[in-house]
């Protein structure tokens, strides 16, 4: 996970794509975007975007929303991963939103600060970032997430470019894994696919632990395992497949990557697999949605 990596671990990530931690910081944020992401479908004339401020139990939330120009489209909230909201997930926002969706990427911190709190995934391996963040994090509990769920969904359903007659997915990467899960709970009759990418604190063995909730969601899951994390829980695939309602698909796969490898501006992205990984994500939403 995420706050468990060490600087060995970030080493060893940038070793297998042949860099430095120097070069790699070198690259900066947005050169690093253009080296790793793929093409979209979409040009951006095909994409009506804006930054957005929506209103929740605790405030303001800002955000980043962008649809089709010419829809409506399903509606998707995209959860980033420990780093929040930054240019890695508006990128990968456009090419979701290329693909047919609606989407909306919040910042989780928006309770103590504006987006971004940080400009790439590597910048969470300085000490000084950790301890900045760290407060931050521990405002956005499962409450909290449950909360702010309620809020961006019923917002999307009120954009125009949301088509409100169908069902909203939700994505989460890392600790947004975990509120991908909490949002299909707190929303279950609008909230019909969760996917979770190398996600985190999924099964936490506390009475609100996500993999408690499933059960009570109307939504198909989606599961994309690191080979590292699940080295650390091995157990953990076999009881999120079993924690949904029967009817309820559930797909749980590890994949040959390390954590982090779906977020374009991470250490550890892995292209090829990053790719199956989204794959198998607009597979989901088509079935569900």
């Amino acid at each position: 996970m995420c706050d468990q990596h060490t600087h060995d671990n970030l080493d060893a990530m940038l070793a297998r794509r042949g860099l430095t931690r120097r070069q790699f910081a070198a690259m900066g944020a947005t050169t690093a975007l253009v080296a790793c992401a793929p093409a979209g479908k979409a040009a951006a004339s095909d994409l009506d975007e804006r930054d957005v401020a929506i209103a929740t139990a605790d405030g303001t939330a800002d955000g980043f929303f962008v649809a089709p120009a010419k829809g409506p489209s399903p509606g998707v909230i995209m959860w980033p991963d420990i780093a929040g909201l930054r240019d890695a997930y508006k990128v990968m926002a456009r090419r979701l939103a290329g693909a047919g969706y609606a989407v909306f990427v919040p910042n989780p911190y928006y309770r103590s600060a504006k987006a971004p709190i940080l400009n790439s995934l590597s910048e969470w391996f300085e000490p000084e970032k950790q301890a900045r963040l760290k407060p931050m994090m521990a405002l956005v509990d499962g409450a909290a997430t449950a909360r702010d769920a309620t809020a961006f969904a019923t917002w999307l359903d009120q954009q125009s470019e949301t088509d409100s007659k169908r069902g909203i997915g939700v994505c989460g990467y890392c600790m947004g894994g975990s509120h991908a899960v909490r949002s299909a709970a707190a929303v279950p009759e609008r909230i019909k696919a969760a996917c979770s990418f190398h996600g985190a604190q999924l099964v936490t063995g506390k009475p609100d632990s996500p993999n408690l909730l499933m059960a009570g969601t109307k939504a198909h899951f989606l599961f994309a395992i690191g080979r590292d994390d699940d080295a650390k829980m091995p157990e953990e695939k076999a009881v999120l497949r079993a924690a949904a309602a029967t009817d309820r698909p559930v797909e749980a796969e590890v994949y040959p990557a390390d954590h982090g490898w779906c977020t374009l501006d991470a250490p550890s992205y892995d292209k090829p697999q990053a790719e199956k990984a989204w794959g198998r994500m607009l597979a989901t939403f088509e079935a569900a949605l």
